[in-house]
């Protein structure tokens, strides 16, 4: 059996990818993917990783919990999904850093269940962006208060990357672009769940319908019905020249307030995020969906 974490980031996901898995938990099933209802490994995930405090969980303890959260004795793939597993909000950045506690974190989890391989699963945004939702979602919290005093400049997907592959070394790691999931949403959801070639998963189209408009979405559908494309790389063009064309302005571009922010930080940062990127697909042991 394999344990697939997918770890959000926070600002990217929404609880879609979970929630698109589990509306298709009866096919899935059939292949022996497990999609289990988050209320049934969040809180007892965390709560295991803080009692063995890094050390490795007996077989006894590794038995309890898979009972908790599974419903059937033997699986090929579990998916587990929680924006919180690497941090909660408020904590996403501390010392400086992305995720401090990521690397740690990720060991802590792969401890629990030290016999069964792991994976993990993260969309990254650009910081341009991703600074700015994560502020908004804080409520009550300004944006320096959020930074920890950090320069915007210093946060680096890249070096969360590192850190967790340095001392996570046999944890598989699967990054993608929080910008590019409209075009790769198929390769995403297969990529996380591991279901196998043809699989109809049913409820794919959230994430564009809240991007597209209504009209937009029907003559896509009609479109794609009309003309099935040859293959992913097809299916993006199509999905890009709708969305150029019938995207909601208003859900796709975020207005930014914040002081000190204008064109040329948001540049820096942009620069920085496609430089990370660039990085991120050296790293040995990680896997970039590209778009």
């Amino acid at each position: 059996m394999r344990i697939v974490y997918h770890l959000g980031a926070h600002c990217t996901d929404d609880e879609r990818l979970i929630r698109c898995l589990w509306k298709n938990r009866e096919t899935l099933s059939s292949q022996g993917i497990i999609v289990p209802a988050p209320t049934r490994y969040r809180a007892l995930l965390r709560d295991t990783a803080v009692t063995l405090k890094g050390r490795a969980a007996s077989r006894d303890t590794q038995a309890v919990v898979l009972d908790q959260i599974m419903e059937v004795e033997r699986a090929d793939r579990l998916i587990l999904s929680w924006d919180n597993f690497l941090s909660y909000p408020q904590w996403v950045i501390r010392s400086h850093r992305l995720y401090p506690a990521a690397a740690e974190r990720i060991r802590a989890f792969t401890q629990i269940f030290p016999e069964i391989e792991a994976e993990f699963h993260m969309a990254i945004r650009n910081p341009a962006s991703f600074l700015p939702a994560l502020h908004n979602s804080l409520r009550g919290k300004s944006m320096d208060e959020v930074m920890g005093g950090a320069d915007p400049r210093d946060v680096s997907w890249f070096r969360l990357v590192e850190e967790v592959r340095t001392l996570n070394p046999d944890a598989s790691l699967t990054i993608w672009s929080d910008e590019d999931t409209p075009l790769i949403w198929p390769e995403v959801l297969q990529a996380v769940s591991g279901h196998a070639p043809g699989t109809v998963l049913t409820d794919t189209e959230d994430l564009l319908a809240d991007l597209m408009s209504p009209d937009g979405m029907e003559r896509m559908r009609a479109y794609l019905r009309a003309n099935p494309p040859s293959g992913p790389t097809q299916r993006r063009r199509i999905v890009s020249a709708f969305l150029d064309k019938f995207a909601l302005p208003e859900r796709i571009d975020m207005e930014l307030d914040l002081p000190g922010w204008d064109e040329d930080l948001i540049d820096a940062l942009t620069e920085n995020y496609r430089r990370d990127i660039a990085q991120i697909r050296t790293v040995p042991g990680v896997t970039y969906i590209d778009p």
